[in-house]
């Protein structure tokens, strides 16, 4: 299929493949006004103004709306079945996130009910969510485990990403996380479950791209994690890190000791932690629908970070407890208000830095001459009016691989 997109007001966000977006040129949209995007078998032929066009091309008017690049969710909990809404009660009540872990609630609540599944009941749940997640514009997803803390649902998880990945229209990129709490039969032999999770990954590395581990204060220490994830490199996994969230336990200064390719959330890092992932190639993926769910005054200090270098992605961290939504635009609204990101930094961390944290900056993120051939187009003209126009859907239309999926 041969496609000229035309009259368009292009984000194309290219020149950062090799290196993310931060400091100075975070935000830098490589905006093209009234430009073209050649698209041919699924990828990007030619990105200009002023293009000719081939005879054999179908062209598409945009009349003059926002084109981007397809977003990257780059931290989800695709997976799992049932939901949590018994605990929105609590948390409005004032009870803290770990006081409903320790009682049985949170992520071992989901762990429950996900054992009890049936992969297909599993498939049934998620394709909703993807559905939704590319109406709101996201052509490829990070997809983690976690909710089995067992062999068995780990790999049904996995394997029901899989499946996904293959049968749907959005990109499911697996990540193991084995390491996401410590079940109860491990509740008094923490250590135990490590080498249990260690015993785990070579049999789910064929299922999964990265492993990752919830480092925090009381669910697995800097040691734990440390363990854990130089195990998993040793059998080629992609390093990720669920790090300082709720206390500064050091684990930015471990995600960029160890290479991770992201650490994650971030609420709580230190000076230090800032400057170590200031000066490694980690990526730093902040969720501020998850502080902003928990009712936290808290939120990852995202300036702090700009300042000093580090790069930054943005994530839904769709789940079914601490953040349940599928919808990257309002996720953008929250970091405009609560991190003060621009709507163009905003952009930029969805697309070229949420591609850099899935080591996938290679073939998508930006509109470039070879990428994939993954956009979408905004009822918009420009940027801002996304976030600034909160709670709606602004997509008029997703391409994947050059092919209109909705």
């Amino acid at each position: 299929m041969k496609l000229a997109f035309v009259n368009g007001n292009i984000a194309t966000l290219q020149g950062y493949t090799l290196s993310p977006q931060r400091g100075e040129n975070f935000g830098d949209l490589g905006l093209m006004e009234k430009g073209t995007v050649l698209v041919e078998d699924g990828y990007i032929k030619e990105v200009g103004k002023d293009l000719p066009i081939p005879s054999d091309y179908q062209i598409i008017d945009v009349q003059g709306r926002l084109v981007t690049p397809g977003l990257i969710d780059p931290h989800t909990h695709l997976v799992h079945y049932g939901s949590r809404e018994r605990e929105y009660t609590w948390r409005i009540q004032g009870k803290p996130y770990m006081e409903i872990l320790k009682e049985g609630g949170g992520i071992l609540s989901s762990v429950k009910q996900t054992r009890r599944a049936t992969l297909e009941e599993l498939l049934k749940q998620s394709r909703k969510s993807l559905d939704r997640m590319l109406s709101m514009g996201i052509t490829t997803v990070e997809n983690k485990s976690g909710y089995g803390l067992n062999l068995e649902t780990e790999l049904k998880q996995l394997k029901a990403g899989q499946i996904l990945n293959k049968e749907h229209p959005v990109d499911v990129i697996n990540t193991f996380l084995g390491a996401h709490a410590i079940p109860l039969e491990y509740k008094e032999n923490p250590d135990g479950y490590v080498e249990e999770v260690i015993k785990m990954l070579p049999i789910v590395r064929e299922y999964a791209q990265f492993c990752d581990v919830f480092c925090e204060e009381g669910v697995f220490s800097v040691a734990q994690s440390e363990r854990i994830l130089l195990k998993a490199k040793e059998y080629g996994f992609k390093l990720k890190i669920h790090a300082d969230e709720i206390v500064p336990t050091k684990g930015a200064q471990l995600a960029a000791r160890i290479r991770c390719v992201s650490a994650d959330h971030l609420l709580a890092v230190d000076e230090e932690g800032i400057e170590d992932l200031a000066n490694s190639k980690t990526i730093a993926v902040l969720l501020p629908g998850t502080s902003f769910n928990l009712m936290s005054k808290k939120y990852a200090p995202a300036q702090r970070m700009i300042e000093k270098g580090v790069a930054i992605a943005l994530a839904t961290d769709y789940n079914p407890g601490s953040c349940p939504t599928e919808n990257p635009q309002l996720i953008m609204t929250l970091a405009c208000l609560n991190l003060k990101l621009t709507p163009a930094q905003a952009l930029a961390a969805f697309t070229i830095n949420a591609a850099h944290s899935l080591d996938l900056a290679h073939d998508r993120g930006s509109i470039e001459k070879g990428k994939i051939a993954d956009l979408v187009i905004f009822d918009c003209d420009n940027v801002d009016y996304i976030p600034y126009h909160f709670g709606i859907n602004h997509v008029q239309a997703v391409y994947k691989r050059g092919v209109k999926v909705c």
